[in-house]
């Protein structure tokens, strides 16, 4: 089996001086980097005393969630020679929060809006995000099924 390895740096930018002398006394914000990459600004959801203006881990996990499925979508159609010239998806996901504060995804819905050239690869079109789905990395390492609704378009 070939193996890969990523690393992330997470630095918390949070301390307001104090630390975590307090659960009121400190910002959930924090910077995402990775070697040779712009820095993604990161808090928690503003449920969580989060900003509101810096990507959660929850929209991080979406659009993981998202962006796989999307690049091995692009991948079949290239294979399989249609021809797309746009792809958007707007990506819906529910977590649960559970009574002691933990909690978990139920479940992702992705909503890869496709446009591509030609009518006659309109099934196939829709068909390969089927395949899309079994071969994403990130979809294969969730315990719950990751829904797709797509609609293609001509153009």
């Amino acid at each position: 089996m070939k193996t890969h390895h990523y690393k992330t740096t997470i630095q918390w930018t949070g301390n307001k001086g104090t630390g975590t002398s307090g659960y009121r006394d400190y910002e959930r914000s924090h910077s995402i980097s990775v070697e040779n990459k712009v820095i993604i600004e990161g808090s928690s959801d503003p449920s969580f005393r989060g900003d509101k203006t810096k990507y959660n881990p929850e929209e991080m996990f979406l659009s993981s969630l998202s962006s796989c499925h999307m690049l091995w979508y692009l991948h079949f159609c290239s294979e399989a020679g249609i021809i797309v010239t746009d792809y958007t998806d707007e990506a819906t996901g529910i977590m649960a929060e559970t009574t002691n504060g933990s909690g978990h995804f139920t479940e992702v819905t992705l909503h890869p809006a496709v446009t591509i050239t030609e009518e006659s690869m309109i099934e196939k079109a829709k068909q390969l995000h089927h395949k899309a789905n079994e071969y994403c990395f990130i979809a294969n390492s969730v315990n719950f099924e990751v829904k797709h609704i797509p609609t293609v378009w001509v153009k």
